[in-house]
């Protein structure tokens, strides 16, 4: 009788600290013309049902766009509706050429694109928790993460120190100066649209204490030889106070209601906004932090999005619901934390669920 073949361990660490030597990320893989994913990216099996069961639900029309030229009180009331029930919405009519948002697409695509040797010159995971400026990498929970998903991320530091400009790639420098100029813009005046919903005067939260951060990442999501075994995005929500968010048009991202995963189409010359967990707190639940994904892509087209993440500017800053907000009749849900405190333990685990919202809860 022949010996009992020994059974090879799987070793996550090795296979994870592998695919991070080559600072080629996931296009690194696809290049390389693999048909099969590595382990190390394969999400649990209900999940993935969920993805599957759930991606043509019918229900994508229920995320509201929302034309920001309309009658001032009926934004106001448009916007609060959507940020009270879904915690996203698209908003049209923004002020932001959409020349501009054509080219920024196809800029950050080309980024991604460019000769691996360049692109390895600026693989960089420290960019998100140390703050080097401009850092590309892939999976910024890598090392955190029960399971890896299929994107890379190009991440520019915009304020409240901007990034010298020559740290940004030539193939996209123009385009991401240009962005920020606008979304901030944008964001200044969505914030005090979302103030007057919640009765607040409109200036209340467009100071530096609430957007005085800015990070831009652009994501790539190339074809997924196996897009039944992992995702773009795990589930999560975000943590600041808003993001803004310019998607191409080709499909993945799900936006989480009332348990149902809804389809978020993507509307030519539309930029998607949600709430993050910070604006959820400070609000005490009146607007919600929307839970949402990104699907493998399961197309040979990549698929590009571009988000900005507004936060405070001072991370030392104390949080909580405010006092305007608060009654006998409606008592505070959160305590009163550090921005820093929500930061540390954000970065400290893996993308998933409404983690934050939960770590302030009372």
């Amino acid at each position: 009788m022949s010996a009992k073949q020994p059974t090879l361990e799987y070793d996550r660490r090795k296979e994870v600290e592998d695919f991070e030597s080559t600072k080629l990320g996931v296009k690194g893989l696809v290049d390389s013309g693999i048909t099969e994913i590595p382990r190390m990216f394969h999400h649990p099996p209900d999940t993935l049902f969920e993805l599957e069961s759930d991606r043509h639900d019918g229900h994508d029309h229920l995320i509201p766009v929302i034309d920001l030229s309309g009658p001032h009180l009926k934004v106001v009331e448009q916007l609060r509706e959507a940020s009270s029930k879904f915690g996203f919405f698209q908003v049209i009519n923004h002020g932001v050429p959409v020349s501009l948002l054509n080219r920024l697409l196809e800029s950050i695509k080309a980024f991604h694109e460019l000769q691996p040797q360049e692109k390895m010159q600026v693989y960089r995971r420290d960019t998100v928790t140390a703050g080097s400026g401009v850092g590309f990498y892939s999976n910024y929970d890598l090392f955190h993460s029960k399971a890896a998903s299929w994107r890379d991320s190009l991440s520019v530091r915009l304020a409240p120190i901007p990034v010298d400009p020559n740290q940004i790639h030539d193939v996209c420098r123009t385009e991401v100066i240009e962005w920020d100029k606008e979304v901030k813009q944008l964001g200044q005046q969505l914030m005090g649209l979302l103030s007057e919903g919640l009765g607040l005067n409109a200036d209340k939260l467009t100071g530096a204490s609430h957007l005085g951060r800015r990070a831009m990442v652009g994501q790539y999501y190339p074809h997924c030889p196996e897009p039944n075994k992992t995702v773009g995005i795990a589930s999560h929500t975000d943590p600041g106070i808003l993001t803004v968010l310019l998607q191409d048009q080709v499909s993945g991202l799900q936006v989480k209601y009332y348990g149902k995963w809804i389809d978020l189409k993507p509307v030519p010359g539309a930029l998607v906004v949600n709430i993050g967990d910070l604006f959820q707190i400070i609000s005490n639940d009146e607007y919600k932090s929307g839970e949402h994904r990104v699907y493998a892509n399961p197309f040979f087209k990549p698929r590009v999005s571009i988000a900005v993440f507004f936060s405070p500017g001072i991370y030392d800053n104390i949080y909580g619901p405010l006092p305007e907000l608060v009654s006998p009749e409606r008592p505070a849900l959160y305590q009163q934390r550090k921005f820093s405190d929500l930061v540390s333990n954000f970065f400290s685990k893996e993308l998933e669920g409404k983690s934050m919202t939960s770590y302030f809860r009372l």
